[in-house]
């Protein structure tokens, strides 16, 4: 649009929430363009948590929105899978041909050899979970999602009872500010304005705790650089030394907690210099950030997801989150922890996911062993029946999912059919039988919630879609009539469907929400620092975790659950470099990326550039490698080559490779999730991303 189209052109200012994997769920002040297009696109001022802030890659969102390679119309595949090989077809021929395809798998081989397969491409709940339904009903199997969250939550959840924490926006009153298993500088950009607040007003500290210097680490004033895993023998040894030096707040641990001579005991022994052998972390800058803490009642721990990628990740979160709890933080305006707020929502999703038709029989396939599962693994599958067939929304597991060398045998079998319901041609697209053309956020209502902050939101339409464009919703309802899979909501829009789930939760309905904008649902101040008790049973905060106990919905025990320590420790389970494999490599998120999202757009792409290891120097100069050079990874479930970055800012023996780039942008066309197991992590599941041994090498030409 040239200056003199725009300045004659209809701009109104629209308001939506960012539907990304995100805990930010940023409140949007949208530019709408004669009603037909997207324009800039700003962070709400009138939303207190997101305060007008919003993501670079967000804030370019009309370049993705309006991309010329958008999917547009229904698609049938005419050449070997992976070929890019397709040919339009009806949106009829492609519903028809789902169903049939469904209907086979079902009468040779059972309902439970159709998996209909999704995650969190959108956080809206009537898009994301609707799919749902349609496996209830048909008893198809069901989904059990373990990729993003499971570990971290069980490790918080463990010590407080339920996962909710003290208002995020307190970290703007904080005399101290902890950061630990986050880049939200990358990741989470509006924690970064009340860190800011709070250092302009108040002259507050940033402690940052990671596993390398990240953009984040770059503005802390305490850095802390761990090797990957060992976050829990930091966290007890600093409250060996809060213990030691007379820094607990006994008062507050009497009154509000379970700690016991026991606990003392335990955290008697894990002494700095026992922690430093295992983190890295000098004894001196142990001590120096135990007193900090110790001596700063208003400590905020702000606690990520980085926790949730590691096999002893729900240790570490508990054993970090216990450090406020020693020094009585939780009492006072801008202290305490905060990780999510999922307790917070309390959303009846009966009618979009049919909740009252759950047969409880039916299996739930582990999102994380997607590789094992198409390959046949008999435990992966439970001992049940083969998929057969697929419907994938909202998620791209040919690159995210961990084991791809598994993933990749598995959707390369010619005996399963998927149909992909995508906005571009991703790698899983690519692999499929049909492939429809989605929605974005802006082209269909929704429902939001914000994960690291406590505001709830209707997200409306703004636009039409381009092409013949359909949203999850009107896929399922389409599917639903050829597969007979009868429920209410098939039969209403998207509006009703919101309208009746907030009424059904308390919550209103959907015009009085709209008309909030974004409702705040945070509760008052006793509440969130739970000075009228902790959530577990006996109102305490819990030091010593009993992990088979840990309320998590819907969830089995998965693991060596059982060989978890009580108290906060360091639980050496993590996959240990050997000779063989000498490096440990973390997979962490990028800043202009978002899993794969973003990483078809102009911007995004040209700001991160192509995949790279970053490696410590002298590593480097160890194995002949130079800057620029590229170097193949490996381990026994696979390889892939990337190009060397060195980088002083992470501890030896430590790798990081930053975002998931597809598979086809690595120079060996295998992407970094060859590298990362899928195995369960105890106590509940999960994928350990950033947990592995490799080797490295020189790549060969």
């Amino acid at each position: 649009m040239n200056i003199q189209t725009k300045i004659d052109a209809k701009i109104d200012i629209r308001h939506s929430t960012c539907p990304h994997d995100c805990p930010s769920a940023c409140a949007l002040d949208i530019e709408v363009i004669d009603g037909a297009t997207i324009g800039r696109v700003r962070g709400s001022k009138q939303q207190s948590y997101t305060a007008g802030v919003v993501c670079a890659k967000v804030a370019r969102y009309a370049e993705r929105i309006h991309h010329p390679e958008r999917l547009l119309h229904p698609m049938r595949r005419t050449g070997p899978k992976g070929s890019g090989q397709f040919a339009p077809i009806t949106w009829d021929e492609a519903l028809d041909e789902i169903a049939a395809r469904f209907d086979a798998a079902e009468r040779d081989f059972g309902a439970q050899s159709v998996w209909p397969y999704y995650y969190a491409g959108t956080m809206g709940l009537v898009m994301r979970d609707g799919i749902n339904r349609l496996a209830h009903i048909k008893k198809y199997s069901r989904f059990f999602s373990t990729i993003c969250a499971t570990i971290a939550w069980a490790g918080f959840t463990a010590g407080t009872g339920k996962v909710a924490g003290v208002d995020p926006r307190e970290m703007a009153m904080s005399d101290l500010i902890v950061i630990w298993g986050t880049n939200p500088v990358s990741t989470q950009v509006n924690v970064m304005t009340h860190v800011s607040r709070a250092r302009k007003e108040r002259g507050t500290k940033l402690a940052v705790v990671d596993i390398y210097d990240n953009d984040t680490m770059k503005q802390a004033d305490i850095k802390i650089l761990l090797r990957p895993g060992t976050d829990g023998a930091f966290a007890a040894a600093v409250m060996h030394v809060l213990f030691r030096d007379g820094l607990a707040d006994r008062d507050y641990l009497a009154r509000y907690t379970d700690a016991s001579p026991e606990l003392e005991a335990h955290l008697a022994t894990r002494t700095p210099e026992w922690a430093s052998a295992i983190c890295g972390v000098s004894v001196a800058e142990i001590e120096a950030f135990a007193r900090l803490v110790g001596e700063t009642p208003r400590s905020f721990f702000r606690l990520g997801y980085g926790f949730t990628r590691s096999r002893n990740g729900a240790t570490q979160m508990h054993a970090a989150l216990c450090i406020p709890a020693v020094t009585g933080a939780w009492q006072h305006e801008g202290g305490g922890a905060f990780y999510n707020n999922a307790a917070l929502w309390k959303f009846d999703k009966t009618l979009i996911e049919g909740l009252d038709l759950i047969d409880p029989d039916t299996r739930r396939l582990d999102q994380s062993k997607i590789g094992r599962i198409l390959t046949g693994d008999t435990e992966a599958l439970q001992r049940g029946p083969p998929v057969k067939a697929m419907l994938i929304q909202n998620t791209n597991p040919m690159t995210v999912a961990p084991e791809q060398a598994l993933v990749r045998e598995g959707f390369a079998r010619e005996d399963l059919f998927v149909a992909v319901h995508e906005q571009f041609m991703t790698e899983t697209a690519s692999m499929a039988d049909i492939v429809l053309p989605a929605t974005m956020f802006m082209e269909h209502d929704d429902l939001y919630y914000g994960g690291g902050h406590q505001h709830i939101s209707v997200g409306a339409k703004l636009i039409d879609p381009p092409g013949e464009c359909r949203s999850n919703h009107d896929v399922l309802q389409g599917l639903a009539e050829r597969l007979g899979a009868e429920h209410r909501a098939f039969g209403m829009t998207p509006r009703d469907i919101i309208d009746e789930t907030l009424q059904a939760s308390g919550r209103g309905g959907i015009d009085e929400l709209q008309a909030d904008l974004w409702r705040d649902l945070q509760p008052d101040f006793r509440t969130s620092h739970y000075l009228d008790g902790f959530a577990h049973a006996d109102g305490k905060f819990h030091f010593k975790a009993d992990w088979s106990q840990v309320p998590m919905p819907n969830a089995g025990l998965m693991g060596a659950w059982d060989q978890m320590p009580s108290f906060p420790d360091h639980w050496a389970v993590i996959e240990q470099a050997d000779d063989a494999h000498p490096f440990r490599l973390a997979t962490s998120p990028a800043r202009s990326f978002l899993n794969t999202s973003f990483n078809e757009t102009p911007s995004s792409k040209t700001r991160e550039g192509a995949p790279s290891v970053m490696m410590h120097p002298e590593d480097a100069a160890k194995l002949g490698i130079a800057d620029g050079d590229d170097v193949t990874l490996g381990n026994p479930r696979g390889e892939t080559t990337l190009t060397a970055r060195i980088f002083p800012g992470l501890r030896r023996g430590v790798l990081v490779a930053e975002s998931v780039h597809p598979n086809k942008s690595h120079i060996s066309g295998r992407g970094i999730n060859m590298l990362t197991g899928g195995d369960a992590v105890a106590p509940y599941g999960g994928a350990a991303f950033h947990d592995n041994k490799v080797w490295m090498k020189k790549a060969t030409a």
